[in-house]
């Protein structure tokens, strides 16, 4: 009875499978006629036959503000935005595109929409200005007969010369009317650096009197010949003229600053403006050129609008004696040239509209008198500047004296100096200079120099600088060689040293902790049980310095901080001659060896011996001037100084 349950039941499930199958082709069959019923009713139109709706397609859509057309054709846009230059067709329907092309819409500044990656809107820029570029800052850009211009929060710069290039406002050249200014709704959109002018003016940000400030209170003017005040808004200037020794003085509350800047201008370009309310070295100083005067709201800014070369009259006394000999002060001249012009190319106070300042911090300008010897050597070096071998404009550090040997700009700790090649430790003396000289000249190149490498080491260093070379150019100059010495550490001053560095840059300033050195603040300094040189750079300039106190190590790197922490701004450096300096703030040079004395397991004082005065990286003005005398020309020393460089002509 089990058996025949089961043998029934599994046919009945077979008749089941078999009844479902049938249901289902005659459900395939009646689809299939219902549809040939509906084209045949439809007059076989398979279009009209009910499709599956697929889902709506959503638009990829991008816009992209102020970037600039480098070229509009039948096929599309070529734009370039954030560096980067990009093609786009434009949208088409069926055949034809929706946008016609338009030569007008090349070289522009537009915003445009993309559409699934085709050009769907273009809307060009045209309304532009033009003029001579005052300042500039993050919020805005003065043009003079206009004023100050807001920038739009998405304005976009382009430097069209040379490589096209993004820009910024800082970029700008001021003094200058090469740049177009894009605007909308009074707002400056776009950028355009059109062409490189011809950089014939310098702009100078005058301190006041000793360099204390950038700002000046009460600034009196006058002139040695006629002048002319000129000042208001820029639709309603004003001009006022005063005799030759008429002094003005001017004040935040100046009835003349009725906008924010005041010209005086000389009625002749041989002309000098005094500002009386101001001492350099010289005492009064006078100007050539044009003196601008700009209200802030920390006081007045002074600055100085003067023709590159005049600039110069000034600056080439003021960094070098006079009495040197005419190649040095010609190799000073094409120096303060090229470090000027690469200024003018990034202006250091651009938010008033001055390259750079006339204090230590840049070059020194009109601190001493105009001299003849130093005017010939700028005019009979007109226009010169040095350039590097892939043709970009050089890096022209100086110095005052050598201790026989130089070093490399590594000594800065900046990203840039690893990549200036031509700035090298090498020895100067005369054996040096004749076999470098005569490979400039064709001769057989000469021999690689090893000695600045070799120095690195404690000991060879040591044997170098504690001893004289009579082939060293600069072996008869004063700051030849020095010592300096402390004959009690004042910990106090030592460790304010160590935190203003460590301020200025705590990366230069570590501390040992957990078996490496790490950046933190340092809050004591205990008694002092050690203090050595542990690193030495290119040349043997010392270059990490380690003191250790207590459980701390410190460890100061690069020259300069380590030239800051061991002054201790009272202790006076013994010259080679026998003089002395003065206390100073700053160790003459980074190349020095140093010797403790202690009591007990503690450092009480510190014997240095030295040689050189300053940072040791480009010329020595002083090996520069017993090069000259020695009969080499100032293409001689400036090559020689600067390795693989050219010296070419600014302008014609």
């Amino acid at each position: 009875m089990d058996r025949q349950r089961q043998r029934w039941n599994k046919s009945q499930r077979m008749q089941m499978k078999a009844f479902v199958c049938l249901l289902g082709f005659l459900l395939l069959i009646i689809l299939l006629i219902g549809r040939f019923l509906i084209l045949l009713m439809r007059g076989g139109d398979e279009e009209a036959v009910p499709q599956l709706t697929p889902p709506p397609h959503i638009p990829v859509v991008e816009t992209f503000n102020n970037v600039w057309i480098m070229e509009a054709d039948g096929e599309g846009l070529l734009i370039f935005r954030d560096g980067i230059s990009e093609r786009y067709p434009w949208e088409t329907s069926g055949e034809e595109s929706r946008l016609k092309p338009d030569a007008s819409l090349r070289e522009q500044v537009a915003d445009i929409v993309v559409t699934d990656g085709c050009v769907t809107r273009v809307e060009a820029k045209t309304e532009k200005i033009n003029g001579k570029i005052l300042s500039a800052d993050d919020g805005a850009i003065e043009v003079e007969g206009y004023g100050r211009l807001p920038l739009a929060p998405d304005c976009r710069g382009y430097r069209l010369y040379d490589t096209l290039q993004m820009c910024t406002a800082r970029d700008l050249h001021f003094g200058y009317s090469d740049t177009d200014l894009c605007m909308e709704e009074g707002q400056v959109c776009g950028i355009l650096m059109v062409k490189e002018p011809v950089m014939e003016y310098v702009r100078v940000l005058l301190k006041s009197s000793d360099y204390d400030d950038i700002f000046h209170q009460e600034p009196m003017l006058t002139c040695d010949t006629g002048y002319t005040v000129v000042y208001g808004s820029y639709d309603a200037l004003r001009q006022e003229s005063h005799s030759a020794g008429e002094v003005l003085r001017f004040d935040r509350d100046s009835a003349y600053f009725v906008s924010d800047r005041i010209r005086i201008v000389p009625e002749v370009l041989t002309g000098k403006i005094s500002l009386e309310s101001c001492s350099r070295s010289q005492g009064i100083p006078a100007y050539r050129g044009q003196i601008e005067l700009l209200k802030t709201e920390d006081g007045i800014v002074v600055v100085n609008q003067v023709l590159l070369e005049e600039y110069l009259y000034s600056v080439v006394p003021s960094e070098m004696p006079a009495g040197y000999p005419a190649e040095a002060l010609k190799a000073q001249a094409v120096c303060a040239r090229t470090y000027a012009f690469g200024r003018m190319e990034h202006a250091a106070y651009p938010q008033y509209g001055a390259h750079m300042d006339d204090s230590t911090s840049f070059q020194v300008y009109n601190n001493i008198l105009e001299q003849e010897s130093t005017t010939t050597a700028v005019k009979e070096t007109y226009g010169q500047i040095l350039f590097t071998q892939d043709g970009r404009l050089a890096e022209t550090y100086y110095y005052s004296t050598s201790c026989g040997m130089g070093t490399d700009a590594n000594i800065w700790k900046t990203e840039a100096a690893p990549k200036l090649t031509y700035l090298k430790a090498k020895p100067l003396n005369r054996t040096a200079m004749t076999a470098a000289v005569a490979a400039m000249n064709g001769g057989a190149a000469p021999p690689r120099e090893a000695l600045g490498e070799e120095l690195r080491e404690e000991e060879a260093f040591a044997a170098f600088i504690t001893a004289k070379n009579p082939d060293d150019f600069e072996a008869g100059e004063s700051w030849y060689r020095w010592s300096y010495q402390v004959d009690e550490i004042d910990r106090e001053h030592m460790l304010e040293r160590l935190q203003q560095r460590y301020a200025a840059n705590s990366s230069l300033v570590l501390t040992w902790k957990d078996g490496e050195y790490v950046s933190e603040p340092i809050e004591s300094l205990p008694d002092i049980t050690d203090i050595y040189v542990e690193k030495r750079g290119s040349g043997g300039v010392a270059d990490e310095l380690v003191i250790e106190a207590g459980a701390q190590k410190i460890k100061v790197i690069s020259e300069h901080y380590i030239r800051s922490v061991l002054s201790d701004g009272t202790s006076k450096a013994t010259l080679q001659d026998g003089s002395q300096a003065g206390a100073m703030n700053l160790l003459p040079s980074g190349f020095f060896t140093i010797m403790t004395g202690k009591k007990s397991k503690y450092v009480v004082g510190y014997n240095l011996y030295g040689g050189g005065f300053g940072h040791g990286v480009g010329m020595s003005q002083n090996g520069a001037r017993d090069m000259a005398e020695s009969g080499y020309s100032a293409m001689d020393i400036l090559l020689y100084f600067y390795e693989n460089c050219s010296i070419e002509r600014i302008y014609e």
